[in-house]
């Protein structure tokens, strides 16, 4: 029996509706879980290069423990282990407001935190010394000759870096699926498993994905050239 290709079923019973919602989900998680990692990851750096011991044996443990175990092991950690640890209270907070958002947005964060912090670490140490030195020279505290004078050139060099990192933190946000989250791929598996059309819910899927990964690589090649382009007429 040949299968037939028929995208119009994908039209019917408010499945239209269901896919831009999962999107919706998807975009919103991608932009929670990149501000949440990008601010914890900053924090990270700039510790990092305190070059305390004892800290730096913390962060070190931090980043090694959250990029060698997969993602979808933190995801499962945070909504069946975390979320049995919450107060009642906070945890009926948290299941009004979407328990399976919250807990796989915070899971994606902490792992892409540690990712997005050895991104600016290695841009620090790109800088030349000499502007740390001369910063303090001119009575500057470390923490704001880190947000006056690093931090603005870390960032500056780290955006092909983290760009694939928030390329990486889009896509894996198809892994809420598997605690139920209703995001893009969670949407097309719900429509798959009522309408049986594989082929052409994935294609949608797929096409989505790609779309935005484009977009995304697009402006970060953009960032890039308007930043070099700012420096050199500088």
């Amino acid at each position: 029996m040949n299968y037939t290709l028929d995208f119009g079923a994908l039209l019917n019973n408010g499945y239209p509706t269901l896919i831009l919602g999962g999107l919706f989900t998807t975009l919103k998680m991608t932009l929670f879980a990149w501000v949440f990692a990008f601010v914890l990851g900053s924090v990270l750096a700039v510790l990092r290069m305190l070059n305390i011991r004892i800290l730096n044996a913390l962060i070190i443990l931090y980043v090694a423990f959250h990029r060698n175990v997969p993602m979808l092991v933190h995801i499962l950690v945070w909504y069946f282990g975390v979320a049995a640890l919450m107060p009642l209270a906070a945890e009926d907070v948290i299941n009004r407001v979407g328990g399976e958002f919250f807990y796989a947005t915070i899971a994606i964060g902490l792992v892409m935190a540690a990712y997005v912090s050895e991104d600016l670490r290695s841009a620090i140490r790109a800088i030349p010394r000499g502007q740390m030195e001369a910063s303090r020279s001119l009575g500057l505290s470390y923490l704001r000759t880190m947000r006056k004078v690093i931090l603005p050139q870390a960032f500056k060099i780290s955006i092909p870096p983290l760009t694939n990192q928030t390329l990486l933190l889009f896509k894996n946000t198809s892994l809420a699926m598997a605690i139920g989250l209703i995001e893009l791929t969670g949407a097309g598996r719900e429509i798959e498993s009522a309408t049986f059309k594989t082929f052409e819910i994935y294609t949608v899927v797929t096409v989505l994905y790609l779309v935005i990964s484009l977009l995304l690589m697009v402006t970060g090649a953009y960032l890039s050239k308007r930043v070099a382009y700012v420096t050199k007429a500088r």
